[in-house]
């Protein structure tokens, strides 16, 4: 475990930093392809994403900082996770540039119906995702385990066993729909593969270094999907 432990001030600094530099790089990813500020999908998919990560960042810098510190840390020790990462990006940035050109040029339309469902899909993956750093404190973005980590099986955990990346999936493959795009379903889609080798790598390093997690494995079957997987 680090002892370089930031301090509140310090963690207030590096979270306004990500936001600062993170929201204008979402914003040239949808509004520059589209050529115009009035892709109302885009900025309906803005609010839904940003409006609530501001109230789940105030809850946990008042009751978990710890995890927010956690969550800064970007780069993975396992070399396997760091090429697993490299390649999701590259089907990240073409399903979130894919929607504004979609809307420049008129390529597919999206009826109202499924962009409001689709929204609505990608609020409850969001928050399935706050509901597991609710729950487990060591919901780290890097793969690793720490010293004293336990393992958790209550809340979402009692039903798969990385229910992070259940309510990650649910909302980066429903935001090309959200957006407006029937054709960034297609990239979006390679998150599935993705997420799929990230599992099976992870668990060999929770099987081998955190105690008690060849026991969970055996007590949660399945991983991302309810009776499926």
């Amino acid at each position: 475990m680090s002892t370089n432990q930031l301090s509140r001030g310090e963690l207030i600094k590096m979270m306004a930093l990500r936001l600062f530099f993170s929201v204008p790089v979402l914003m040239v990813m949808f509004f520059l392809p589209a050529g115009t500020f009035a892709y109302w999908q885009a900025w309906v998919y803005l609010a839904i994403i940003l409006i609530p990560m501001l109230f789940v960042l105030f809850y946990f810098m008042k009751n978990n900082p710890k995890l927010l510190e956690r969550r800064m840390k970007m780069r993975e020790k396992e070399s396997s996770q760091n090429l697993i990462v490299k390649f999701s990006t590259v089907f990240f940035l073409i399903a979130f540039i894919l929607p504004g050109l979609d809307y420049r040029f008129g390529w597919s339309h999206v009826p109202l119906a499924i962009v409001v469902i689709a929204e609505i899909v990608v609020f409850l993956g969001y928050s399935v995702v706050f509901l597991v750093f609710k729950e487990n404190s060591y919901a780290s973005r890097v793969i690793e385990v720490e010293q004293g980590q336990k393992v958790i099986s209550s809340g979402p955990y009692a039903i798969v066993r990385h229910p992070m990346y259940s309510g990650t999936v649910l909302m980066y493959i429903l935001s090309p729909l959200a957006l407006g795009s029937w054709w960034a379903l297609i990239p979006a889609l390679m998150i599935i593969p993705v997420i799929v080798a990230r599992i099976l790598n992870e668990e060999n390093l929770l099987a081998r270094d955190l105690p008690g997690y060849p026991e969970y494995m055996q007590k949660v079957r399945f991983r991302l999907i309810p009776g499926m997987w």
